[in-house]
Protein backbone atom coordinates (compact mmCIF):
# COMPACT_ATOMS: atom_id res chain seq x y z
CA UNK A 1 0.00 0.00 0.00
CA UNK A 2 1.15 3.63 -0.99
CA UNK A 3 0.58 6.03 1.40
CA UNK A 4 1.38 8.58 -1.23
CA UNK A 5 -1.05 7.37 -3.74
CA UNK A 6 -3.69 7.40 -0.75
CA UNK A 7 -2.96 11.04 0.36
CA UNK A 8 -5.61 13.55 -1.16
CA UNK A 9 -4.14 16.42 -3.24
CA UNK A 10 -5.08 19.61 -3.55
CA UNK A 11 -6.13 21.40 -6.86
CA UNK A 12 -4.29 24.94 -7.43
CA UNK A 13 -7.31 27.11 -6.63
CA UNK A 14 -7.94 25.79 -3.18
CA UNK A 15 -7.65 27.74 -0.29
CA UNK A 16 -4.13 28.13 1.33
CA UNK A 17 -4.76 26.13 4.19
CA UNK A 18 -5.84 23.31 2.16
CA UNK A 19 -2.78 23.34 0.09
CA UNK A 20 -0.31 23.25 2.90
CA UNK A 21 -2.50 20.23 4.40
CA UNK A 22 -3.02 18.52 0.73
CA UNK A 23 0.21 19.45 -1.36
CA UNK A 24 0.11 18.14 -4.72
CA UNK A 25 4.43 17.98 -4.68
CA UNK A 26 6.21 14.09 -4.70
CA UNK A 27 9.41 13.51 -4.65
CA UNK A 28 10.69 11.64 -7.63
CA UNK A 29 10.99 7.98 -7.62
CA UNK A 30 14.31 6.36 -8.16
CA UNK A 31 16.03 7.36 -4.82
CA UNK A 32 18.77 4.84 -3.32
CA UNK A 33 20.69 5.03 -0.28
CA UNK A 34 22.23 2.57 2.16
CA UNK A 35 20.28 4.09 5.46
CA UNK A 36 16.77 2.69 5.77
CA UNK A 37 13.71 5.64 5.28
CA UNK A 38 12.12 6.68 8.90
CA UNK A 39 8.46 5.79 8.30
CA UNK A 40 6.34 7.50 10.85
CA UNK A 41 2.74 7.30 11.44
CA UNK A 42 -0.02 7.29 14.06
CA UNK A 43 -2.40 7.15 11.23
CA UNK A 44 -2.26 4.92 8.29
CA UNK A 45 -3.94 5.86 4.98
CA UNK A 46 -6.02 3.35 3.01
CA UNK A 47 -6.68 3.62 -0.49
CA UNK A 48 -10.39 2.95 0.00
CA UNK A 49 -13.46 1.22 2.71
CA UNK A 50 -12.30 -1.85 1.25
CA UNK A 51 -9.05 -2.20 1.59
CA UNK A 52 -9.39 -0.57 5.03
CA UNK A 53 -11.60 -3.70 5.71
CA UNK A 54 -9.75 -6.02 4.28
CA UNK A 55 -6.81 -5.20 6.95
CA UNK A 56 -6.25 -6.79 10.01
CA UNK A 57 -3.08 -5.74 12.48
CA UNK A 58 -2.07 -9.39 12.99
CA UNK A 59 -0.60 -9.43 9.38
CA UNK A 60 2.61 -7.89 8.88
CA UNK A 61 2.32 -7.75 5.51
CA UNK A 62 0.25 -4.55 5.39
CA UNK A 63 -0.35 -1.37 7.71
CA UNK A 64 -3.56 -0.64 9.76
CA UNK A 65 -2.32 1.65 12.36
CA UNK A 66 1.20 3.40 13.73
CA UNK A 67 0.89 1.60 17.02
CA UNK A 68 1.07 -1.86 14.92
CA UNK A 69 4.18 -0.81 13.04
CA UNK A 70 5.69 1.22 10.21
CA UNK A 71 7.84 0.32 7.67
CA UNK A 72 10.87 1.12 9.74
CA UNK A 73 9.83 -0.74 12.71
CA UNK A 74 9.25 -4.28 10.57
CA UNK A 75 12.64 -3.29 9.16
CA UNK A 76 14.20 -3.36 12.64
CA UNK A 77 12.04 -6.50 13.48
CA UNK A 78 13.02 -8.39 10.57
CA UNK A 79 16.61 -7.65 11.20
CA UNK A 80 16.59 -9.07 14.61
CA UNK A 81 14.87 -12.22 13.88
CA UNK A 82 18.26 -12.24 11.41
CA UNK A 83 20.36 -11.97 14.17
CA UNK A 84 18.90 -14.17 16.01
CA UNK A 85 17.84 -17.10 13.87
CA UNK A 86 13.97 -16.41 14.80
CA UNK A 87 10.90 -16.02 12.65
CA UNK A 88 8.53 -13.77 14.61
CA UNK A 89 10.17 -10.19 16.84
CA UNK A 90 7.88 -7.88 18.25
CA UNK A 91 9.13 -4.54 19.59
CA UNK A 92 8.63 -2.88 23.04
CA UNK A 93 8.87 0.44 24.81
CA UNK A 94 12.24 -1.02 26.82
CA UNK A 95 14.17 -4.24 28.09
CA UNK A 96 11.71 -4.28 30.92
CA UNK A 97 8.81 -3.79 29.16
CA UNK A 98 9.80 -7.32 26.75
CA UNK A 99 9.95 -9.09 30.19
CA UNK A 100 7.20 -7.93 31.07
CA UNK A 101 5.46 -8.79 27.81
CA UNK A 102 6.05 -12.62 28.08
CA UNK A 103 5.17 -12.97 31.64
CA UNK A 104 1.66 -11.09 30.45
CA UNK A 105 1.28 -13.31 27.49
CA UNK A 106 2.03 -16.42 29.45
CA UNK A 107 1.14 -15.96 32.57
CA UNK A 108 -2.29 -16.67 34.50
CA UNK A 109 -3.79 -16.71 38.13
CA UNK A 110 -2.82 -19.91 39.85
CA UNK A 111 -0.02 -20.35 36.88
CA UNK A 112 3.65 -21.06 38.55
CA UNK A 113 6.15 -19.32 37.48
CA UNK A 114 10.32 -20.12 37.77
CA UNK A 115 13.34 -17.22 38.12
CA UNK A 116 17.34 -18.30 38.51
CA UNK A 117 18.45 -16.34 41.62
CA UNK A 118 20.77 -14.08 39.45
CA UNK A 119 17.80 -13.07 37.31
CA UNK A 120 17.82 -9.30 36.23
CA UNK A 121 16.32 -7.44 39.39
CA UNK A 122 13.41 -5.94 37.77
CA UNK A 123 12.58 -9.20 36.38
CA UNK A 124 12.34 -10.42 39.81
CA UNK A 125 10.52 -7.82 40.75
CA UNK A 126 7.80 -8.64 38.10
CA UNK A 127 7.79 -11.46 39.36
CA UNK A 128 7.26 -10.80 43.42
CA UNK A 129 4.46 -8.43 42.12
CA UNK A 130 2.52 -11.20 40.19
CA UNK A 131 3.02 -13.19 43.01
CA UNK A 132 1.51 -10.58 45.41
CA UNK A 133 -1.23 -9.00 43.25
CA UNK A 134 -2.38 -11.72 41.05
CA UNK A 135 -2.36 -15.08 42.66
CA UNK A 136 0.61 -16.26 40.45
CA UNK A 137 3.25 -18.64 42.55
CA UNK A 138 7.10 -17.81 41.91
CA UNK A 139 10.07 -20.05 42.83
CA UNK A 140 13.24 -19.37 42.65
CA UNK A 141 15.92 -21.86 41.74
CA UNK A 142 19.87 -21.90 41.50
CA UNK A 143 21.54 -20.49 38.14
CA UNK A 144 24.03 -23.62 38.23
CA UNK A 145 20.58 -26.34 38.57
CA UNK A 146 21.13 -27.39 35.00
CA UNK A 147 19.24 -30.57 34.32
CA UNK A 148 18.01 -30.73 38.16
CA UNK A 149 15.20 -28.30 37.26
CA UNK A 150 13.06 -30.97 36.07
CA UNK A 151 12.56 -31.78 39.98
CA UNK A 152 10.94 -28.11 40.06
CA UNK A 153 8.54 -28.27 37.50
CA UNK A 154 4.88 -28.58 38.73
CA UNK A 155 1.58 -29.58 36.64
CA UNK A 156 1.07 -25.99 36.78
CA UNK A 157 4.59 -24.38 35.92
CA UNK A 158 3.91 -22.11 32.59
CA UNK A 159 7.11 -20.75 32.59
CA UNK A 160 10.76 -20.48 32.95
CA UNK A 161 13.12 -17.99 32.95
CA UNK A 162 16.50 -18.08 32.35
CA UNK A 163 19.73 -15.47 31.94
CA UNK A 164 22.90 -15.73 30.02
CA UNK A 165 24.56 -15.17 32.16
CA UNK A 166 23.50 -13.23 35.00
CA UNK A 167 24.58 -9.78 33.97
CA UNK A 168 25.78 -8.69 37.65
CA UNK A 169 27.31 -12.24 39.15
CA UNK A 170 28.09 -13.95 35.40
CA UNK A 171 27.01 -17.71 35.86
CA UNK A 172 25.84 -19.53 32.68
CA UNK A 173 22.95 -21.68 32.90
CA UNK A 174 23.17 -25.05 31.06
CA UNK A 175 20.56 -24.04 29.03
CA UNK A 176 20.43 -27.23 26.82
CA UNK A 177 20.08 -29.48 29.48
CA UNK A 178 17.31 -26.81 31.54
CA UNK A 179 15.01 -27.04 28.34
CA UNK A 180 15.56 -30.60 27.63
CA UNK A 181 13.64 -30.66 30.76
CA UNK A 182 11.35 -28.08 30.01
CA UNK A 183 10.14 -29.40 26.00
CA UNK A 184 9.82 -32.75 28.17
CA UNK A 185 6.72 -31.46 30.50
CA UNK A 186 5.59 -28.67 27.62
CA UNK A 187 6.70 -25.95 29.75
CA UNK A 188 8.46 -22.91 27.73
CA UNK A 189 11.71 -21.43 28.27
CA UNK A 190 12.56 -17.76 28.12
CA UNK A 191 16.30 -16.19 27.47
CA UNK A 192 17.13 -13.56 28.65
CA UNK A 193 19.88 -13.14 26.46
CA UNK A 194 21.06 -9.67 26.43
CA UNK A 195 24.63 -10.04 27.38
CA UNK A 196 25.33 -11.63 24.05
CA UNK A 197 23.38 -9.30 22.00
CA UNK A 198 22.45 -12.34 20.00
CA UNK A 199 26.43 -12.35 18.98
CA UNK A 200 27.89 -14.45 20.67
CA UNK A 201 25.46 -16.86 22.11
CA UNK A 202 23.25 -18.86 19.94
CA UNK A 203 19.85 -19.28 22.22
CA UNK A 204 17.32 -21.14 19.51
CA UNK A 205 20.38 -23.61 18.84
CA UNK A 206 20.41 -24.20 22.71
CA UNK A 207 16.63 -24.84 23.21
CA UNK A 208 14.59 -21.19 24.04
CA UNK A 209 11.44 -21.12 22.92
CA UNK A 210 11.72 -17.26 23.50
CA UNK A 211 14.62 -14.81 23.56
CA UNK A 212 14.15 -11.45 25.27
CA UNK A 213 17.03 -8.84 24.20
CA UNK A 214 16.94 -5.49 26.02
CA UNK A 215 17.97 -3.41 22.71
CA UNK A 216 19.12 -0.08 24.88
CA UNK A 217 22.13 -1.99 25.08
CA UNK A 218 24.58 -3.05 22.16
CA UNK A 219 21.98 -2.55 19.30
CA UNK A 220 21.18 0.89 20.52
CA UNK A 221 25.54 1.61 21.05
CA UNK A 222 25.12 4.79 22.22
CA UNK A 223 23.32 5.01 25.55
CA UNK A 224 20.56 7.09 24.18
CA UNK A 225 17.50 5.29 23.74
CA UNK A 226 15.04 2.43 25.35
CA UNK A 227 13.85 -0.65 23.40
CA UNK A 228 13.19 -4.09 24.11
CA UNK A 229 12.34 -6.68 21.63
CA UNK A 230 10.83 -10.78 21.98
CA UNK A 231 11.57 -13.12 19.48
CA UNK A 232 10.17 -16.89 18.90
CA UNK A 233 10.43 -19.24 16.22
CA UNK A 234 7.26 -20.91 17.63
CA UNK A 235 3.79 -19.67 15.67
CA UNK A 236 1.83 -20.62 18.32
CA UNK A 237 3.82 -18.71 20.97
CA UNK A 238 4.26 -15.65 18.55
CA UNK A 239 0.48 -15.27 18.67
CA UNK A 240 0.07 -14.98 22.39
CA UNK A 241 2.61 -12.37 22.32
CA UNK A 242 1.47 -10.55 19.55
CA UNK A 243 -2.51 -10.55 21.18
CA UNK A 244 -0.84 -9.40 24.37
CA UNK A 245 1.21 -7.00 22.63
CA UNK A 246 -1.42 -4.98 21.42
CA UNK A 247 -3.67 -5.51 24.10
CA UNK A 248 -0.76 -3.47 25.74
CA UNK A 249 -0.70 -1.12 23.55
CA UNK A 250 3.16 -1.69 23.20
CA UNK A 251 5.02 0.35 20.14
CA UNK A 252 7.94 1.59 19.23
CA UNK A 253 8.46 5.14 17.75
CA UNK A 254 10.64 5.19 14.25
CA UNK A 255 12.84 7.83 15.14
CA UNK A 256 14.55 5.24 17.89
CA UNK A 257 13.85 2.36 15.41
CA UNK A 258 15.65 3.92 12.63
CA UNK A 259 18.48 4.72 15.57
CA UNK A 260 18.98 0.99 16.01
CA UNK A 261 18.81 0.09 12.44
CA UNK A 262 21.50 2.62 11.73
CA UNK A 263 23.78 0.68 14.39
CA UNK A 264 23.40 -2.08 13.41
CA UNK A 265 25.56 -2.43 10.62
CA UNK A 266 29.04 -2.42 13.37
CA UNK A 267 27.58 -4.38 15.82
CA UNK A 268 29.08 -7.27 15.82
CA UNK A 269 32.70 -5.05 15.08
CA UNK A 270 32.23 -3.11 18.33
CA UNK A 271 30.70 -6.18 20.07
CA UNK A 272 33.86 -7.90 19.34
CA UNK A 273 36.59 -5.13 19.97
CA UNK A 274 34.96 -4.29 23.59
CA UNK A 275 35.47 -8.68 24.19
CA UNK A 276 38.89 -8.07 23.67
CA UNK A 277 39.62 -5.07 25.65
CA UNK A 278 36.91 -6.44 28.38
CA UNK A 279 39.41 -9.79 28.60
CA UNK A 280 42.74 -7.68 28.74
CA UNK A 281 41.58 -5.18 31.28
CA UNK A 282 40.00 -8.46 33.08
CA UNK A 283 43.14 -10.03 32.70
CA UNK A 284 44.74 -7.41 34.27
CA UNK A 285 42.50 -7.08 37.10
CA UNK A 286 42.90 -10.70 38.46
CA UNK A 287 46.71 -9.71 38.62
CA UNK A 288 45.61 -6.99 41.30
CA UNK A 289 46.10 -7.69 45.00
CA UNK A 290 43.08 -5.78 46.01
CA UNK A 291 40.83 -8.27 43.81
CA UNK A 292 39.80 -11.61 45.60
CA UNK A 293 38.19 -12.75 42.15
CA UNK A 294 36.91 -11.58 38.79
CA UNK A 295 33.78 -12.94 37.43
CA UNK A 296 34.09 -13.24 33.46
CA UNK A 297 33.05 -16.42 31.98
CA UNK A 298 35.41 -15.96 29.44
CA UNK A 299 38.60 -15.96 32.28
CA UNK A 300 39.47 -19.72 32.58
CA UNK A 301 39.52 -18.96 36.26
CA UNK A 302 36.07 -17.72 36.44
CA UNK A 303 33.12 -20.02 37.90
CA UNK A 304 31.23 -21.69 34.28
CA UNK A 305 34.16 -20.98 32.27
CA UNK A 306 33.72 -24.65 30.64
CA UNK A 307 29.76 -23.60 30.33
CA UNK A 308 31.44 -20.56 28.22
CA UNK A 309 33.32 -22.37 26.27
CA UNK A 310 31.20 -25.11 25.12
CA UNK A 311 28.16 -22.70 23.97
CA UNK A 312 29.86 -18.86 23.29
CA UNK A 313 31.64 -18.05 20.21
CA UNK A 314 32.38 -14.72 22.31
CA UNK A 315 31.76 -12.70 25.41
CA UNK A 316 30.43 -9.10 26.55
CA UNK A 317 32.72 -6.10 27.53
CA UNK A 318 30.19 -6.83 31.01
CA UNK A 319 31.73 -8.56 34.36
CA UNK A 320 32.12 -8.04 37.91
CA UNK A 321 34.59 -8.02 40.29
CA UNK A 322 34.75 -9.17 44.08
CA UNK A 323 37.15 -7.25 46.30
CA UNK A 324 38.87 -8.53 49.18
CA UNK A 325 36.53 -9.10 52.22
CA UNK A 326 38.40 -6.86 54.18
CA UNK A 327 37.27 -3.37 52.12
CA UNK A 328 33.76 -1.97 53.41
CA UNK A 329 30.88 -1.04 50.67
CA UNK A 330 32.12 2.62 51.35
CA UNK A 331 35.35 1.89 50.11
CA UNK A 332 34.23 0.12 46.82
CA UNK A 333 31.89 3.72 46.36
CA UNK A 334 35.05 5.11 46.80
CA UNK A 335 36.44 3.45 44.04
CA UNK A 336 33.41 4.03 41.96
CA UNK A 337 34.14 7.91 42.59
CA UNK A 338 37.43 8.10 41.73
CA UNK A 339 37.27 6.48 38.31
CA UNK A 340 37.24 9.00 35.82
CA UNK A 341 36.54 7.37 32.27
CA UNK A 342 33.80 5.02 34.29
CA UNK A 343 30.74 6.17 34.96
CA UNK A 344 28.58 5.69 37.86
CA UNK A 345 25.07 4.66 35.62
CA UNK A 346 23.06 1.79 35.16
CA UNK A 347 22.54 0.20 31.96
CA UNK A 348 25.55 -0.14 29.25
CA UNK A 349 26.22 -1.11 25.61
CA UNK A 350 27.57 2.66 24.41
CA UNK A 351 30.92 3.85 23.54
CA UNK A 352 31.40 4.95 27.39
CA UNK A 353 32.57 2.78 30.09
CA UNK A 354 30.28 2.61 33.25
CA UNK A 355 30.59 1.08 36.83
CA UNK A 356 27.71 0.32 39.21
CA UNK A 357 28.40 -1.34 43.29
CA UNK A 358 25.98 -3.93 44.06
CA UNK A 359 25.49 -4.96 47.50
CA UNK A 360 24.40 -8.76 46.33
CA UNK A 361 23.64 -9.99 49.19
CA UNK A 362 20.97 -7.53 49.72
CA UNK A 363 19.56 -9.39 46.21
CA UNK A 364 20.09 -12.83 46.08
CA UNK A 365 18.91 -15.16 48.04
CA UNK A 366 22.15 -17.52 48.45
CA UNK A 367 25.75 -15.66 47.86
CA UNK A 368 29.06 -17.29 48.86
CA UNK A 369 30.99 -14.57 48.37
CA UNK A 370 32.07 -11.91 51.40
CA UNK A 371 33.81 -9.49 49.36
CA UNK A 372 32.00 -6.46 48.06
CA UNK A 373 30.82 -6.20 44.37
CA UNK A 374 31.60 -3.69 41.35
CA UNK A 375 30.28 -4.44 38.14
CA UNK A 376 32.23 -2.74 34.99
CA UNK A 377 31.21 -2.32 31.44
CA UNK A 378 34.18 -1.75 29.04
CA UNK A 379 33.14 0.80 26.53
CA UNK A 380 35.68 2.10 23.35
CA UNK A 381 37.92 4.08 25.38
CA UNK A 382 42.06 2.79 25.30
CA UNK A 383 42.45 0.11 27.58
CA UNK A 384 45.60 1.30 28.75
CA UNK A 385 43.70 4.50 29.71
CA UNK A 386 40.79 2.41 31.49
CA UNK A 387 43.60 0.33 33.33
CA UNK A 388 45.48 3.58 34.60
CA UNK A 389 42.12 5.01 35.73
CA UNK A 390 41.58 2.00 38.08
CA UNK A 391 44.98 2.13 39.36
CA UNK A 392 44.56 5.34 40.26
CA UNK A 393 40.87 4.81 41.96
CA UNK A 394 42.27 2.01 43.58
CA UNK A 395 45.39 3.75 45.27
CA UNK A 396 43.02 6.68 46.12
CA UNK A 397 39.90 4.28 48.06
CA UNK A 398 42.14 1.70 49.13
CA UNK A 399 44.77 2.82 51.08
Amino acid sequence: MSNRKARRSATADAALATRLCHSPYQAPQGFASFAPATERASTVLFENCAQMRATTWQDKSTYTYGLHGTPTTFTLEARLCEIEGAKHCLLAPSGLAAIALINFALLKSGDDLLIPDNVYSPNRDIARWLAREHGISVRVYAPGIGAGIAALIQDNTRLIWTEAPGSITMEIPDLPAICAAAQARGVPVALDNTWSAGIAYDGFKHGADIIMQALTKYQAGASDLLMGAVLTRDAKLAQKLDICHMRLGYGVGADDAYLILRNLPHLKLRFEAQDRAARELAAWLQTRPEVAQVLHPALPESPDHALWRRDFSGAASLFSLIFQPHYSSAQIDAVADALEYFGIGFSWGGAHSLCMPYDIKQMRDAWPHAGCLLRLYVGLEEVADLRADLERAFALALR
